[in-house]
């Protein structure tokens, strides 16, 4: 069973759905006992960092996803979900992040130049940097993803694994051990994204 982590930011059924569709068992919840027994974790998020992690911290199971990512459980992050692993975030200010990737989570203006709009929405292709990752067994490089987005991951070079083209090359997914990330969404992200969805239910805990 995959458990996707509600701490009351986004829309999180969608993701239900589509794990689901590839024949996987997935609860939203927010049950300690159920993220406990869960074979696999996802962490999503939309919206704010700060808010984010503030209601994550309140709920508690900040220290449960660390916990069980410590133990080898595979984690996947999904859009904030996926900044929130890393060190810190910039944004409205100076957050802690769960620490699980080092790196930042900074503004991409200054990134990409003038002439492109912030926040980034739409359709991007993959750059694969690791292709040996299992997370991407399925996956060629410019296949497509969607992206909604105005912060991106930095400092994580060591950890990316998958890039897209927008102004400069942004980090699109990244991985360390059991710990993944996505700044893409994988259940908005048609047939490429259900088979990084079943990618990541078939790596081993």
């Amino acid at each position: 069973m995959i458990a996707i982590i509600d701490y009351g930011v986004g829309n999180l059924f969608s993701l239900q759905s589509s794990l689901r569709m590839i024949g996987e068992d997935a609860a939203v919840t927010a049950d300690p006992e159920t993220i406990r027994r869960a074979e696999r974790l996802i962490l999503p998020g939309v919206g704010a960092f700060g808010d984010a992690r503030e209601k994550l911290a309140r709920t508690g199971l900040d220290a449960l996803v660390c916990e069980q990512a410590g133990r080898g459980k595979p984690l996947m992050g999904i859009c904030l979900g996926m900044q929130m692993l890393f060190e810190r975030s910039f944004e409205f200010g100076e957050h802690a992040g769960l620490g699980l990737i080092p790196g930042d989570v900074v503004d991409m203006t200054p990134l990409i130049g003038p002439g492109l709009k912030v926040p980034h929405i739409g359709w991007n292709a993959l750059q694969i940097k690791t292709p040996a990752h299992p997370l991407l067994a399925g996956v060629r490089e410019g296949d497509c993803v969607y992206f909604v987005h105005s912060f991106c991951a930095t400092r994580c070079d060591e950890s990316v694994i998958a890039t897209a083209e927008y102004g400069a090359p942004l980090t699109a997914a990244v991985a360390r051990g059991n710990v993944i990330g996505c700044q893409f969404h994988p259940e908005k992200s048609g047939a490429v994204g259900l088979d990084i969805l079943r990618a990541f239910c078939a790596i081993g805990g």
